[in-house]
């Protein structure tokens, strides 16, 4: 089964997808399967800062930045895995030093429903697009329609659909489990 969590930067959709992995495998192995490539200062801590926030919580850390669809799935089997996230797989698989890399949408969408096929549920955090304005430099506008694209069909795919905003989860399809039901975002601050 697959569930898509959307939200905009800092909305609190990672924590939440931590949350609804956590609720969907109390009895089955967790993965965490994380696309940056830290690459600075500020990747590495953020890479950081998430291993921090889900450390003691049982999950295994496989680091694949591109090509999810030639991972060896035999681990993930029977497993429940959060796939961190979507907009830098699509932008690894997108870019190379050549430039934008043809097949990147086919690419990235074979990949995850590689691994939703080979898992018991597939977690997947996506970050929302075209919030940030109309004129964009570069190639930044083929990332944004790439990440839409993909948004839509996982999407459709999905068991459930939740988009975060300021910290609250709006499921726009399936429900969610009793487990989360009122829940909210702890890293947000409350009044």
């Amino acid at each position: 089964m697959l569930s898509l969590v959307v939200g905009a930067s800092a909305s609190g959709k990672s924590e939440y997808a931590e949350a609804l992995t956590l609720a969907l495998s109390p009895a089955c192995p967790r993965v965490y399967l994380a696309t940056m490539e830290p690459y600075d200062a500020e990747s590495r801590a953020r890479v950081a800062r998430h291993r921090a926030l889900r450390a003691g919580k049982g999950f295994v850390t496989v680091e694949r930045a591109r090509d999810l669809a030639e991972l060896d799935t035999a681990p993930l089997r029977g497993g429940v895995v959060l796939l961190e996230c979507l907009g830098t797989l699509a932008a690894n698989q997108l870019y190379s030093p050549e430039g934008l890399t043809p097949g990147a949408y086919a690419a990235v969408l074979d990949g995850v429903l590689h691994l939703n096929a080979a898992c018991r549920e597939l977690v997947v955090v996506s970050n929302e697009v075209f919030l940030g304005g109309a004129d964009y430099a570069g190639d930044t506008e083929a990332y944004l329609r790439l990440l839409a694209r993909l948004n839509r069909r996982l999407a459709a795919e999905s068991t459930r659909a939740v988009q975060v905003a300021a910290g609250l989860p709006v499921y726009r399809r399936g429900t969610p489990p009793a487990s989360l039901i009122g829940w909210q975002c702890r890293q947000i601050p409350r009044p």
